[in-house]
């Protein structure tokens, strides 16, 4: 039985938002922004009308206003926007349990199993848009196939507020013309080797000797050649599934320039502290580190290297990351931006092999210490025990206030 898979999108998810909780932006060119004076001064999302002036995501604040002088600035209210994500989720919920998120304004629904009671794929789309824009005030974009990579590929092909169907028998015609760039998996990067070697579009690369794929990007080429011709049959993830933690990081950009080592130190400590207490609630141990900054002429460096064993302790990703950054970083400029990742985690209590010359006991005596810390902030509030260096220098720590996945 063929699936029919519903790619549902919130159409300028942020702007959106901000628009349907204040009406008097509705019509106007919105640009959600970064706090400018904390040097997050960048454009996060955009209304359509800020986009036909050429207003681009990712582009500073000064540069957004240049192009469109009346750009109305709105700072991100997150938890609205949870809120409001939540709220379509619960829409989709009426219609099927199987959906899996692709952020936090895009999710995968597979509704074979609901045809019988709410009509054909076409049909569940538009009753799904027409309930999201009633209830809530904001437009999707909803796209229908018989795989998760062409149902996100319709959904794009025409915006705001509307339902695109690629069907399995017509996809060569609609898919294939359309610039490789388009296809999911696809970055900048990939487009440009695969321009360079004259592959222009889906139906080029669909076309290519996968062997060939695969000698020029790895397993990915393998995987993009499936894409193209239409073979992607991943599942649709049930709703109640919850994906492991692949990593845990936290980052953030200082109100200053960071000028030598000392001050590094004290913003990779408080990340840390945060990963800490993530590895902590989720019974995890990291086995590596990752730490990435950008300077003052925005380059990004990035390192890694495997921890000695596996460990939870904030202090010790805290050493570890600083340890990596001192040997690694050359302070050719000032730095803007630290952050700091826990890496290929496995169970908190995973045996591994000792370090002859490691302090094993040592080292789970800190992590009792730290668990027992959590322990009393999550009973008597979070000044009521900590680290020194967190309670009495707050000069970057104010900002360390949501970690990422």
């Amino acid at each position: 039985m063929e699936r029919i898979i519903l790619h549902c999108d919130i159409n300028n998810c942020y702007a959106s938002i901000e628009c349907a909780e204040n009406p008097a932006l509705r019509g106007k060119p919105v640009a959600v922004c970064g706090d400018v004076e904390e040097r997050h001064g960048i454009v996060l999302a955009k209304s359509l009308e800020a986009k036909a002036y050429g207003v681009q995501t990712g582009e500073t604040v000064w540069k957004a206003k240049t192009k469109c002088p009346n750009l109305s600035i709105v700072r991100p209210h997150f938890d609205l926007y949870m809120k409001y994500s939540k709220a379509v989720r619960d829409i989709y919920y009426r219609f099927t349990d199987q959906i899996e998120s692709f952020g936090i304004d895009e999710c995968w629904l597979d509704v074979t199993g609901s045809t019988k009671l709410f009509g054909s794929g076409i049909e569940i789309a538009n009753k799904i848009r027409s309930a999201v824009s009633a209830e809530l005030g904001i437009t999707i974009s909803v796209g229908v196939s018989f795989n998760k990579v062409f149902a996100k590929l319709a959904s794009d092909l025409k915006k705001p507020d509307a339902v695109t169907c690629i069907e399995k028998k017509l996809f060569k015609k609609i898919v294939w013309p359309l610039p490789v760039s388009d296809l999911i998996g696809v970055g900048r990067r990939t487009a440009k080797t695969l321009n360079s070697l004259y592959i222009k579009t889906i139906g080029d690369l669909a076309k290519e000797p996968p062997e060939h794929l695969q000698k020029i990007l790895g397993k990915c080429g393998l995987l993009l050649w499936k894409y193209a011709n239409g073979l992607e049959n991943s599942p649709v993830t049930d709703c109640d599934f919850s994906s492991p933690v692949k990593s845990i990081g936290h980052g953030i950009t200082t109100p200053s320039n960071l000028k030598h080592n000392n001050e590094v130190w004290h913003v990779i400590f408080a990340l840390s502290e945060t990963i800490g207490k993530k590895l902590r609630s989720n019974r995890l141990a990291a086995s590596g580190i990752q730490i990435s900054v950008r300077d003052s002429e925005f380059k990004t460096h990035e390192f890694q290297c495997m921890l000695p064993a596996p460990t939870q302790s904030s202090l010790a990703v805290s050493r570890q990351a600083f340890c990596l950054f001192s040997k690694k970083y050359a302070w050719t400029h000032d730095i803007r931006s630290v952050s700091v990742r826990a890496i290929n985690l496995v169970p908190y209590g995973t045996p591994y092999q000792l370090d002859l010359w490691g302090d094993a006991f040592k080292m789970n005596k800190v992590e009792k210490i730290e668990d027992t810390m959590d322990k009393l902030q999550e009973r008597f509030g979070s000044k009521i025990i900590n680290y020194a260096m967190i309670l009495y220098d707050t000069r970057h720590y104010s900002f360390c206030e949501n970690s990422f996945h």
